[in-house]
Order: structure tokens, then C-alpha cells, then sequence
């Protein structure tokens, strides 16, 4: 097997054994992570998953200082990974989550040639909603570099989102509140998110298209956290309320569904 291959696998059997891995930086660097990334992705569709979209990470300046880099990253949103607003979340799923508040779009129109900016982005956006990431680990202790949360799909794990479809918002203006047991844990903004969400997405539109993979109509994109990331367990109630979006909430359980 090559470095790739190898390191796919590290992920690969974390995620099925429910047990995290060692990082696969010593196995790759930032340019095959992406590499690792779609040999998985590739796996899970071949076993039946279907693509409903992506999620921005690496959108807060704070986080890009943190792991010496300049750019957010993208992952793919799997069908098995979407959940309601009010469902129980199947924590047995997960290794270390951690959950952060996020503006999401859902896409009218395919994004497949550029160039893209925040108007031409934002005339394909069909509505808004509020969401919930789910991020979760495959590397032991969250110990990651850019190279291990790429390759480790940008740390996606799960995602819920909210009922009220708005199509009068504007991203960088939205606020919210993020409480876990009722209690406040996280805030923020849209401004938070690259500056304004709709840049997110353009920079999404624009990294899609160059790999040949583009954004199309019915996508759903998460487009980056709003606010700090809170850790969660099992037991915990989680709900976000966003000015101009409504609320999102979720809870998590004890067993995989």
C-alpha cells in the first residue's frame, strides 16, 4: 500500500472500530491529504452513501493560526449524516464530538464555472437555514495538523438542520446563541466565518470547480462556525438560536441508530 492508501486505512479502521487513531501527517503531507479524503469518500459511496453537499472548516482566523495555515478546508456531507431539527443524535457514532453553530445554504443553482464571488454565490443560494455541525475526530485527542483534518474529511461527523427556509438574511449580519443544557456556551457572528459566510462559499465554489468536483443545485453547504466549539456528551441537549433564522436543536443519545 502507498502513504495514502495506508493512511485512508488509519481512518478508515478508526471509524469503523469506533477507536481513534494515531495522526496520518507521519504518512502524508497537506498536498495528498485531500488524496486521503477521496479514497474514503469513494469507499463510502461505493458501499451505498450519496453526496448531499460539503462543509467549510478552518473558516476562524484563530483556529488557521492554530494549525499554521492560511486557507479553511472542505468535507463531504454524506446522506447518513443528516439529521432533523429535535432528533436524537446516535452518539455511539462518535468518537470525540464537539458541536458549533453555523450559517447553511442550500444551492438553486449549480456553481461550475467561475469566477465566483459573494454576488454571483449568492444568486445560486436557492434559501438559508440554521445548522448544527457535528465535528468529530478520528485522530486521538484532536492532536491534528491541517494535513490530518483534511485528510479526515474536515473532521465531519454529523449535521442537523433547522426548518425555517429564509431567503431575506443577510449571513454576515446573523448572530447566535449556542446553549448546551440550557446553559450559554458558545456565540457569534456571521462576520466570524471568513468575514461574511457567502465569502466562505465562494471560496468553496471556487476550490469545488478547480478540483473538477463542483457545488450543484440541491447542495447543502455548512458554511463554517459562527462561534467557539463546544464539546458534548451523551445526555446533552444542544440548541442554537440565530437572529433572522429561527433556532436548530438536537440531542444527543447513548446508542448508534
Amino acid at each position: 500500500m502507498d502513504n495514502v492508501s495506508t493512511a485512508a486505512a488509519r481512518l478508515a479502521t478508526a471509524t469503523r472500530d469506533r477507536v481513534p487513531c494515531a495522526p496520518v501527517r507521519d504518512l502524508i503531507g497537506d498536498d495528498e491529504a485531500y488524496a486521503v479524503q477521496q479514497h474514503n469518500i469513494a469507499a463510502r459511496l461505493a458501499e451505498g452513501a450519496t453526496a448531499v453537499g460539503r462543509k467549510i472548516g478552518l473558516t476562524s482566523e484563530a483556529v488557521q493560526r492554530q494549525l499554521g495555515v492560511g486557507q479553511p478546508d472542505f468535507g463531504v456531507l454524506l446522506d447518513d449524516m443528516a439529521y432533523k431539527d429535535g432528533d436524537v443524535l446516535p452518539t455511539g457514532r462518535l468518537l470525540q464530538p464537539r458541536v458549533e453553530a453555523e450559517v447553511a445554504f442550500v444551492l438553486k443553482a449549480d456553481l461550475a464555472t467561475g469566477p465566483f464571488d459573494e454576488d454571483v454565490v449568492a444568486g445560486a443560494v436557492g434559501y438559508v437555514l440554521a445548522s448544527l455541525e457535528i465535528v468529530d475526530s478520528r485522530i486521538a485527542g484532536w492532536d491534528i495538523t491541517f494535513a490530518d483534518t483534511v485528510a479526515d474529511n474536515a473532521s465531519a461527523g454529523l449535521f442537523v438542520l433547522g426548518t425555517e427556509q429564509v431567503t431575506d438574511v443577510v449571513p454576515r449580519e446573523v448572530s447566535m446563541v449556542l446553549k448546551v443544557n440550557g446553559v450559554e456556551r458558545s456565540t457569534g457572528t456571521g462576520a466570524a466565518c471568513l468575514g461574511d459566510p457567502l465569502s466562505a462559499l465562494a471560496w468553496l465554489a471556487t476550490t469545488a470547480a478547480n478540483l473538477g468536483d463542483p457545488l450543484r443545485a440541491g447542495d447543502v453547504v455548512l458554511s463554517g462556525a459562527l462561534g467557539p466549539v463546544v464539546p458534548v456528551r451523551a445526555g446533552d441537549h444542544v440548541e442554537a438560536v440565530f437572529t433572522g433564522l429561527g433556532s436548530v436543536s438536537a440531542s444527543f443519545g447513548e446508542e448508534a441508530q
